[in-house]
């Protein structure tokens, strides 16, 4: 019964039928586009404060401390002597530990 007064009333207001796909566009843009977009920002943030000195994380797990800034090109020490290049936007923490 219950669905057939909902099928009526959408069928006489074709604002109310366009109501329920406005609204899953406003919980899709609230739960995953917005959130996204805020850790697009805070990662852009980080990589632009990247200083030498500091011990940071790669994409592929790798630990080095920033040696030299180049651009968009980071040197990494991960160990003693032993050097490698990788991309600012590869860096994706601080290390902590």
């Amino acid at each position: 019964m219950l669905h057939f007064i909902l099928l009526q009333a959408t069928a006489s207001n074709p604002l109310l039928s366009m109501l329920f796909p406005f609204l899953i566009l406003i919980v899709f843009y609230f739960f995953l586009i917005r959130p996204q977009i805020k850790r697009q920002k805070d990662q852009q943030k980080f990589v632009d404060s990247l200083k030498e000195g500091m011990e940071v994380v790669t994409n592929s797990g790798i630990i080095g401390k920033v040696t030299k800034i180049d651009g968009n090109v980071v040197r990494l020490m991960v160990d003693e002597k032993t050097f490698i290049r990788v991309v600012k936007q590869s860096i994706t923490a601080e290390n902590k530990a």
